[in-house]
C-alpha cells in the first residue's frame, strides 16, 4: 500500500498493471466521501493490460490530511502524484467529485490528458429543491444523518439495503471537517462556461435515475463539449458499483479508440 506526502496530507494509492502495457495509464479519481475501492471491478478488469492508478483523496479512505477548499486544490493533489510517479500523460477516469477534478485537470493542463471519462459528474453544481432543502437541513441535523441522507439517495430503486448501509457506514467514516469543507466547494464548482475549451476526446457516461446530479444536467454540459460523447445507463448516481460491467464496458470501447 504505497503512500506519499503532499502538503500536510498523506495519499494512498495503487498503481499497478504493465508499465509498458496498452496505450496512456488510466487514472481513476472517486467522489465526495468515497474512496479508490469504488473503482475495484474496473481496477481488475484494466490492471491486467495497462498500467492503472487510482487513489484516496485526502481525508478520505486511507488518506489523511484536510484544509483543501476548493475542487483545484484536489487537483494538485492528484497532480503531484502523478508527478512523483514520472506519469506525464494519461486518462482521466472521475466519478461525481473526481469527474470535476478531472476536468479542473483537463482545463489547467490538456497537453497532459490523452482522455477524459466523467461518470456521473456534471460542471456546474445546481440544486433541485430536494437538495437544496437537505443542504438546508445539514446544520440542523447529526453528522451522520446527514451523510446518510445523501448516500442513500444516490443509489437507483432496488439495489440491496445492506450493501447501501455498508456505504453509508464507510462515508461517514470520513471527518466532518472534510465532508462539510468539500460539500462547499462542489457547490463553489463552475467550469460549464469554460468546458467549450476542453479539446480532449471525452466521454460522459451518467446513470439515468441519478438524482443528486440528474441526467438533464449533465446533457446541458453535454452541449458545451465540442465533441463529448454521451452514454446513458440504467442506474443512479453510483455507476461503478450499480452497473460495474457496463461501466467498464463503456470505458473499454472509449478507451480501445485510443489504443
Amino acid at each position: 500500500m504505497p503512500q506519499l506526502e503532499v502538503d500536510g496530507a498523506v495519499l494512498t494509492y495503487d498503481d499497478e498493471g504493465p508499465r509498458d502495457g496498452d496505450g496512456a495509464p488510466l487514472v481513476f479519481i472517486h467522489g465526495w466521501t468515497a474512496n479508490r475501492h469504488r473503482w475495484d471491478h474496473q481496477v481488475a478488469h484494466f490492471a491486467e493490460r495497462r498500467r492503472v492508478i487510482r487513489l484516496d483523496l485526502r481525508g478520505h479512505g486511507e488518506s489523511s490530511g484536510a484544509g483543501v477548499r476548493t475542487i483545484a486544490a484536489l487537483a494538485e493533489d492528484v497532480l503531484a502524484l502523478l508527478d512523483h510517479l514520472k506519469v506525464e500523460r494519461f486518462v482521466l477516469i472521475g466519478h461525481s467529485m473526481g469527474g470535476m477534478i478531472s476536468q479542473t485537470i483537463a482545463l489547467a493542463h490538456p497537453e497532459r490528458v490523452e482522455r477524459m471519462i466523467l461518470v456521473n459528474s456534471i460542471s456546474r453544481m445546481t440544486y433541485s429543491r430536494g437538495r437544496g432543502l437537505l443542504l438546508g437541513a445539514s446544520a440542523l441535523v447529526p453528522f451522520k444523518l446527514f451523510v446518510a441522507a445523501n448516500i442513500q439517495r444516490a443509489f437507483a430503486p432496488g439495489y440491496p439495503r445492506e450493501q447501501i448501509r455498508e456505504y453509508v457506514r464507510a462515508s461517514a467514516d470520513t471527518p466532518r471537517e472534510v465532508v462539510m469543507t468539500l460539500y462547499g466547494a462542489m457547490r463553489a464548482f463552475d467550469v460549464l462556461d469554460r468546458v467549450g475549451e476542453i479539446r480532449t476526446p471525452t466521454l460522459l457516461v451518467h446513470g439515468y435515475h441519478d438524482i443528486q446530479l440528474p441526467v438533464h444536467q449533465m446533457l446541458r454540459m453535454a452541449k458545451a463539449y465540442p465533441d463529448a460523447v454521451v452514454r446513458i445507463i440504467d442506474a443512479g448516481h453510483e455507476l461503478p458499483v450499480e452497473k460495474p460491467a457496463e461501466l467498464t464496458s463503456a470505458v473499454e470501447r472509449f478507451v480501445a479508440v485510443e489504443d
